[in-house]
């Protein structure tokens, strides 16, 4: 019998961040994109969430079956995540619900640019501190240069747009829940760090968490009236491609991916290895949604890409996952 083929761990880390850098690129173009047609915000949130339950929840079904055959007690939320209850509503809280919640509402009112910028370039940022908090990772001199230069590039988009408030724009709003997001998102990739979570599983998790926590709930609030939707109104298509692309591609496998990368290259390393993302998107949003490349766009993307590849360049392995 041919023996199956293995993977090195740092085949497998590379590998899971060239495929998140891909997805989360598209990702950003595709809500930008998303905001000018049918779904409302919290629409495309649960389209987000049943994708990616019809495949993760049987999924996570089927794991735990012989667990459960043998009488053993295992998972939480009523059998459908496979870690128990603490992991499940941490992680799922943050990387499951809040995440898809802000960022999705962040495009209704922020160009994708400023969202290639604020949620990828703040989320070496805000994991380094919650890093330094949780953890008690220390923070080294050239990582502090990184991240200096991160803070700057999002102060020229993020301050430009507060600005403007003043002025009666709405941009700062987007920008204020791209950078929640990312904070969102960096205290998930944390906890997946604290906890050692298997790369699956939390996906698993976190999407159940989102399933029991969001879906009922939403669904029963529009039907009662209480939050707008347009769930009636936008083609069942298109409802689909959110489902099979937000669901399938960004929890699913980038999900997958990315808790796979923080587990080889832990939480700070796998936040700065997104450098790719600013930069592709940013292009992305110019060339396929038309929109301007403003002279504070253009060095905040520079001064956020400088100090992640910096951030990389200059840190150490972080080791193996914990066991």
């Amino acid at each position: 019998m041919i023996a199956p083929m293995r993977f090195s761990s740092k085949t497998v880390g590379l590998v899971s961040a060239v495929i998140t850098v891909l997805i989360w690129t598209g990702f950003i173009v595709i809500a930008r994109a998303s905001a000018s047609r049918g779904l409302l915000p919290l629409d495309i949130a649960l389209a987000r969430i049943l994708g990616a339950s019809c495949v993760l929840l049987p999924w996570a079904w089927w794991l735990m079956r012989p667990a459960r055959q043998r009488g053993e007690k295992v998972g939480s939320l009523l059998g459908l995540s496979p870690l128990p209850l603490a992991p499940t509503v941490q992680a799922g809280l943050l990387g499951g619900l809040l995440y898809a919640v802000l960022a999705y509402s962040g495009f209704f009112f922020a160009p994708a640019a400023h969202a290639s910028v604020l949620m990828p370039g703040s989320l070496p940022l805000w994991t380094t501190l919650l890093a330094w908090l949780v953890l008690r990772e220390k923070v080294s001199s050239s990582r502090a240069v990184g991240l200096g230069l991160i803070v700057l590039g999002d102060l020229l988009v993020g301050g430009v747009s507060l600005l403007k408030a003043f002025e009666g724009g709405e941009v700062w709003k987007g920008d204020l829940l791209f950078m929640t997001a990312a904070l969102c998102w960096s205290g998930y990739s944390v906890t997946v760090r604290r906890y050692g979570l298997d790369a699956v599983r939390a996906t698993m998790a976190i999407t159940a968490f989102a399933f029991v926590g969001f879906v009922p709930l939403y669904l029963a609030l529009i039907t009662g009236g209480v939050l707008p939707t347009h769930l009636h109104q936008a083609p069942w298509t298109e409802f689909l491609f959110q489902a099979a692309f937000q669901g399938g591609g960004s929890v699913v496998i980038s999900g997958i991916t990315f808790t796979q990368m923080v587990r080889h290259f832990g939480p700070v390393r796998s936040t700065m290895i997104t450098a790719l993302v600013p930069g592709l998107s940013a292009m992305g949003a110019v060339w396929l949604l038309g929109e301007p490349m403003h002279w504070n766009l253009l060095a905040g993307l520079a001064l956020v890409t400088g100090g992640i590849l910096f951030g990389v360049r200059q840190a150490k392995p972080a080791g193996g996952a914990k066991p």
